[in-house]
C-alpha cells in the first residue's frame, strides 16, 4: 500500500448510501481509485459523481453481496480498470426490526446472506488477489452489537457476532502463514444513515438508531484510519466502548436494562407506515445519500475516536514529562545524600 494514499485502489461494498457512501468520499479526498459495489445502480452513479468531485476516481459495480460470483466478477473488473486492490472494505448490510417470534426463515436467511456471508464472499475475493502479492488490507465494518446483542435486531446482531469470530479466525491464519495482509474490524456506534428510511420493520413507530447518534463521516474517518494504520480493531465512540466493556462486566444487568428500555429507544414517537417499501430483498428506488433523518441529533465529532487515533502521541506527552520529573527528583535526592 502507498502510505500517502494517493494511489490506493479501494473496494467498498454497500457504497451507495450511509457509511459506505461517506467512506467513498473520504477515500476520494486522498485521491483513491474506488470500486463502488451495491445493488442500486442509480445511487452508485450519484456516489461516483461525489467521488470524482472530491478528487478520486470511481467504477460503478452494481450487484448483490449475497452473490459470491457477483463479488468475484466485481473484484476482477476493478483490478482490470485500476490495478491491484490495496484496501477492501466490507460494509454492506440489511436488517429487520422485529421480535424473534415474528421473524420468518426467509428474513433470517436474507440478513445472514447479506450482513455476514457478504463479508465472507468479499474477503475471499480480496484474499484471492492479495495472497499472491502478499500485501493488502481488509476492513470489516462491525458494530458494538458484535459483542452485545439487543432486542428487535436478532438477525443483525447474530451476523455481526459472526463477523467478529470470522475476523479473529482469519487474523490467526494470516499470522500462521506469515502473510503481510492486515485485517481490521471497526466497531461502530449508532450512526445517522439512510437505513432507517427503508429498513423492514414490524414496530408500531418509525425506527431510529439508539442515541447517542453519530454522523456517517465519523464512521468513515475511523475506516480510513484503520485502513492506513496498523490496528487490529478500532472502537468508535464512547457508547461502543461502554457497550463492549459493560457487557464483559455485567452482562445480566444489561440483559434487564435492554429488555426494559431498548424497545422504546429504537423507535421515534412518529407512527410508521406498515406498507412502506423496504430494502430487504430489493433496493428502494431513489438516491438517499449518506445521511439519514437525524441530522439535528447526530454528532459530527467523537472525542473517543480522536483520543484513540492519537493515543501514542498522548501517551508520550504524558510519559515523557513524567519521566523527566522522575529523573530530576532522583538526581535531587542523590545530591542530598552526598551532603549527608
Amino acid at each position: 500500500m502507498n502510505t500517502n494514499g494517493f494511489s490506493d485502489v479501494v473496494m467498498i461494498t454497500g457504497a451507495s448510501a450511509g457509511i459506505g457512501r461517506a467512506t467513498a468520499r473520504a477515500f476520494a479526498k486522498r485521491g483513491a481509485k474506488i470500486g463502488l459495489f451495491a445493488r442500486s445502480g442509480e445511487r452508485l452513479e450519484a456516489a461516483r459523481e461525489e467521488v470524482e468531485e472530491a478528487g478520486g476516481h470511481a467504477l460503478v459495480l452494481a450487484g448483490d453481496v449475497a452473490d459470491d460470483k457477483a463479488i468475484e466478477n466485481a473484484a476482477q473488473q476493478l483490478e482490470d480498470a485500476f490495478g491491484p486492490i490495496d484496501i477492501w472494505v466490507n460494509n454492506a448490510m440489511v436488517t429487520v426490526f422485529s421480535p424473534i417470534a415474528e421473524m420468518t426463515p426467509e428474513e433470517f436467511r436474507r440478513v445472514t446472506e447479506v450482513t455476514y456471508l457478504g463479508y465472507v464472499w468479499g474477503t475471499l475475493a480480496a484474499l484471492r488477489r492479495m495472497r499472491p502479492r502478499n500485501r493488502g488490507t481488509i476492513i470489516n465494518v462491525g458494530s458494538a452489537l458484535a459483542y452485545r446483542g439487543i432486542p428487535l435486531q436478532s438477525a443483525y446482531c447474530a451476523a455481526k457476532h459472526a463477523i467478529h469470530g470470522f475476523t479473529e479466525a482469519l487474523r490467526c491464519e494470516l499470522i500462521h502463514d506469515q502473510m503481510n495482509i492486515r485485517i481490521c474490524e471497526v466497531e461502530m456506534p449508532a450512526v445517522n444513515t439512510t437505513q432507517f428510511d427503508w429498513v423492514k420493520s414490524r414496530m408500531p413507530n418509525k425506527p431510529q438508531p439508539v442515541p447517542p447518534i453519530y454522523q456517517p463521516e465519523v464512521a468513515a474517518d475511523a475506516i480510513v484510519y484503520a485502513a492506513t494504520h496498523k490496528r487490529h480493531e478500532v472502537y468508535v465512540g464512547f457508547p461502543t466502548v461502554q457497550a463492549i466493556v459493560g457487557n464483559k462486566i455485567a452482562p445480566r444487568l444489561l440483559d434487564r436494562y435492554l429488555g426494559n428500555h431498548c424497545y422504546q429507544s429504537q423507535q421515534t414517537d412518529e407512527p410508521d407506515e406498515p406498507d412502506r417499501p423496504n430494502n430487504l430483498f430489493d433496493p428502494v428506488p431513489g438516491d438517499f445519500g449518506a445521511h439519514g433523518a437525524f441530522d439535528n441529533r447526530a454528532r459530527k465529532f467523537s472525542l473517543q475516536l480522536w483520543l484513540n487515533k492519537y493515543r501514542n502521541v498522548l501517551t508520550a506527552a504524558v510519559l515523557i514529562p513524567a519521566a523527566a520529573a522522575a529523573a530530576v527528583l532522583l538526581l535531587s535526592n542523590s545530591k542530598k545524600r552526598r551532603f549527608l
